[in-house]
């Protein structure tokens, strides 16, 4: 269906999204992480991997029911402004909490790797949604892999402490791939 006919097709005004994902984008399902996303063939750096709806969960039933299953470990940290609650000295809104969103479509298949990172993420709090971009030239058969940054439920294996000497610090610049 077309942007036109969708539209025809509410009644009141809305605005359309459109949701995007690049081609030649894989699912294993048995991989050492568990299921992954992998590129079946080579994708340039800075390609839109995916565009991925999130469903913003309520902080009160994360809390209670959603932190005791596996789903908490597939989902990512998220602003949340309740709907109807407001200060009630001021009589204003109250400020944003974070909570937990669940990322639709292949955003909660990427794993995780500190140095080996080749996509990164944004989130567009507003439309509720988050891209994935490549961040440098990916090769066919190459796991696709975001870092979950701070919030990490497990070990992360990659991670080593680094010593401050200058000499170690060289070697953590060979590791990273600047971007321009």
């Amino acid at each position: 269906m077309s942007k036109t006919k969708a539209a025809a097709n509410v009644s009141k005004k809305v605005e359309i999204i459109t949701l995007k994902r690049a081609e030649g984008l894989l699912l294993v399902i048995d991989t050492p992480k568990g299921r992954g996303v992998f590129a079946g063939r080579d994708i340039p750096g800075r390609t839109v991997l995916e565009v991925s709806p999130v469903l913003v969960l309520d902080p009160t039933e994360n809390e209670e029911h959603i932190k005791k299953t596996d789903l908490y470990n597939y989902t990512y940290n998220w602003p949340y402004t309740s709907p109807t609650k407001t200060d009630q000295v001021s009589g204003t809104r109250t400020p944003p909490m974070q909570t937990q969103a669940v990322v639709l479509g292949l955003g909660s298949m990427f794993n995780h790797s500190t140095l080996q990172q080749n996509v990164g993420w944004e989130r567009d709090v507003k439309n509720l949604l988050v891209t994935y971009t490549t961040l440098r030239d990916i090769k066919e058969g190459e796991e696709l892999c975001i870092s979950y940054g701070p919030r990490l439920t497990f070990k992360d294996v990659e991670e080593e402490p680094l010593d401050t000497s200058p000499e170690d610090w060289t070697e953590v610049l060979n590791i990273i791939d600047l971007i321009d």
